[in-house]
């Protein structure tokens, strides 16, 4: 086997989002998730940018990666939540395709941003959109304890507040977890 960068680009991605998603309560070793992501079928989003869906269908896929993700994961942790898979999915795409440069994409503007406390604390103390309260109610959720229907909503108060035309990937200027 050539070692190719798509296959580099693969192990890098699916480390980065395997040590991002776990979470005290939903542990998993980075070869656990990497697993995940190539029996869930991520993988094959990740290869090419045709792969992934248009814009107004993104969401609707993203509901069944988790899915996937969830049913893929049984396994190893099956305390996987929808919120521990959307944080696996949309870190694995974010290095993918948002961090390789293609993030002025439409179908890449679409990509779900990764969802943490440290993000949710800003939202609220900022008071991003004057949507205090909302953040803090999701704040007291926790991440990685949303249900499938609390992380959509989640999605949708995000984009109230990404600008028009700009990916949602956007909202992570108010992400302090660099410092």
């Amino acid at each position: 086997m050539t070692y190719s960068i798509e296959e580099h680009r693969h192990r890098f991605s699916a480390w980065a989002a395997s040590r991002a998603a776990t979470v005290n309560g939903c542990r998993f070793k980075v070869a656990q998730g990497k697993t995940i992501i190539e029996s869930s079928g991520l993988v094959e989003i990740g290869k090419n940018i045709k792969n992934l869906p248009l814009p107004d269908e993104f969401d609707e896929k993203h509901r069944e990666w988790r899915n996937s993700v969830i049913k893929s994961a049984q396994p190893f942790q099956p305390a996987f939540t929808h919120g521990v898979a959307a944080k696996l999915i949309n870190i694995y795409l974010k290095s993918i395709f948002v961090c390789g440069g293609l993030f002025t994409d439409p179908k890449v503007k679409a990509i779900h941003p990764p969802i943490d406390s440290v993000l949710l604390d800003t939202l609220y103390d900022k008071d991003i959109g004057g949507l205090r309260p909302y953040w803090q109610s999701v704040r007291h959720i926790r991440w990685s304890k949303l249900s499938s229907e609390q992380y959509e909503d989640l999605i949708v108060h995000i984009k109230l507040v990404v600008p028009q035309g700009e990916g949602l990937w956007s909202i992570e200027e108010h992400w302090q977890g660099y410092q």
